[in-house]
């Protein structure tokens, strides 16, 4: 038997009705159903980042959320971050610090800072390392993300 479900939800600022099966993970629904292959499908288990996304404002693994849970939510993924293809202070930040290399984790980390970010107007690195701590870099060594995470800040804090 063929079941599913009609889901409705916010995504990227855009209202969306789709029917999904009821066990479809909302990393499946991005990826395969929308066509948003900026998230990452990673380890799909919750412990690489590459598939983080905000769900009503916070950073999830969305491997591990299942679709029909954000009937009614919020979902932003990498490509919301800049709809009308202007790049933002966190991503600017990310580029001027060489915090994008081989890129397959940026999407996932620029999530988690945002995250973190909206809720933390002037991190301690401390605080920047715990935000992306679930998030897996095997190119950069994380220090020029902390360095970008911190220059957002302060872009952000400053208006620019």
């Amino acid at each position: 038997m063929n079941q599913t479900v009609e889901l409705s939800f916010t995504l990227n600022g855009k209202a969306r009705q789709l029917d999904i099966a009821p066990n479809m993970t909302l990393l499946y629904l991005l990826r395969e159903v929308i066509g948003l292959t900026g998230t990452k499908r990673g380890c799909d288990v919750g412990e690489c980042g590459a598939c983080t996304v905000l769900l009503d404002g916070r950073a999830v693994n969305s491997c591990l959320v299942l679709a029909p849970q954000v009937a009614g939510c919020e979902v932003v993924t990498v490509e919301g971050l800049a709809p009308l293809g202007t790049l933002r202070p966190l991503q600017e930040a990310f580029l001027d610090h060489g915090a994008v290399q081989c890129g397959f984790c940026t999407p996932g980390m620029l999530m988690s800072a945002k995250d973190l970010l909206d809720h933390t107007a002037e991190p301690s690195e401390t605080e920047i390392r715990e935000a992306i701590a679930g998030n897996l870099c095997r190119c950069t060594g994380y220090q020029q993300i902390v360095e970008a995470i911190e220059d957002a800040a302060r872009r952000i804090k400053s208006g620019i």
